[in-house]
């Protein structure tokens, strides 16, 4: 019977922890037979989101576990516990395959096991984590990064996806299809974390571009250019950039694709309009570009994004 470990601390958020335990602690309906062995490690009673944990056993567990699951925590910028570092280093050392859940890939890269290695985390933490361990190779977009022993999933949901992925690699897809069937989840979703990523338009009373945002959003159905919006703006186009790029941290073009794909993406959410209709209202012409633009930056087609996000009366 395989062990899996989870690592507990003062700190951690309750519901990547609580959805490790729901899938690895059932077995459904005897499909897979051994199941595995959960154990919840800690130095002792643990303080998790506002639940208060008494731990199966300590930190050194760890190095016996054959998965060790670090959950996610809730201040990526508090010191990880010497000991908890010490025991996921050992814990690697011995041959674990290591997963983290949401922003406890913090605690890996801390404890150098992601060094080298592809990772995630929630899409909010990916450009932190990437500044704090430059020696990770992060990737903001994946719901999860398997690199064989050691994988990472983005925030929250996401969990749910490793774990299902995990059985799938120990059981086999029929397995993980019941976990998921019994969760009421599905066993595999398309694309990445793009999909869940809002891009709200910066707002500053005093910024010099303040009034030049809900302009250009009031205008997406029709073609826009730099030189226009610096006209509006009237300023040149450098000027322009350098005031976009202060205000929105990208370039004034790659802030109007974005805008289009974002009001594609509110069209498909709430309205029945054809992709055609869409593609024109949001200034992308044909469903052909919408198509190629909106598959390319968000990661799944504009009629998966719907069946995902429809809003329903």
């Amino acid at each position: 019977m395989a062990l899996v470990a989870i690592a507990a601390t003062d700190g951690m958020l309750h519901l990547e922890l609580a959805l490790a335990c729901e899938v690895f602690a059932h077995d459904p309906s005897g499909l897979a037979d051994p199941w595995y062995d959960l154990v919840v490690c800690g130095p002792g009673p643990v303080r998790v989101g506002r639940f208060l944990l008494e731990p199966d056993d300590g930190w050194d567990r760890l190095t016996h576990a054959d998965t060790v699951i670090i959950p996610s925590v809730e201040d990526v910028d508090a010191d990880v516990p010497p000991d908890l570092l010490d025991a996921v280093r050992a814990a690697h050392r011995a041959g674990a395959r290591m997963v983290a859940l949401c922003t406890g890939a913090f605690v890996l890269a801390a404890a150098g096991v992601l060094d080298g290695l592809r990772a995630t985390t929630h899409w909010a933490h990916t450009e932190t984590l990437a500044a704090r361990y430059p020696r990770v190779r992060v990737d903001p977009d994946v719901l999860y990064v398997d690199n064989g022993t050691v994988l990472a999933s983005a925030g929250k949901a996401a969990a749910i996806d490793l774990c299902l992925h995990l059985i799938r690699r120990d059981h086999g897809p029929t397995v993980a299809n019941a976990v998921a069937r019994r969760l009421v989840v599905p066993p595999h979703r398309a694309g990445g974390q793009a999909q869940y990523v809002t891009t709200p338009v910066p707002a500053r009373d005093d910024h010099p571009l303040t009034t030049l945002f809900p302009w250009v959003l009031a205008r997406l159905d029709r073609p826009l250019t730099v030189e226009d919006l610096a006209r509006q703006a009237n300023m040149s186009s450098r000027n322009l950039a350098r005031h976009f790029r202060s205000a929105t941290g990208t370039t004034p073009l790659s802030w109007l694709s974005t805008q289009r794909i974002r009001r594609a993406q509110e069209l498909l959410e709430n309205t029945d309009d054809s992709i055609d209709a869409i593609a024109q209202a949001a200034g992308l012409g044909t469903a052909t570009t919408l198509r190629r633009h909106f598959h390319r930056t968000v990661g799944v087609p504009p009629d998966a994004y719907r069946r995902t996000f429809r809003v329903t009366g």
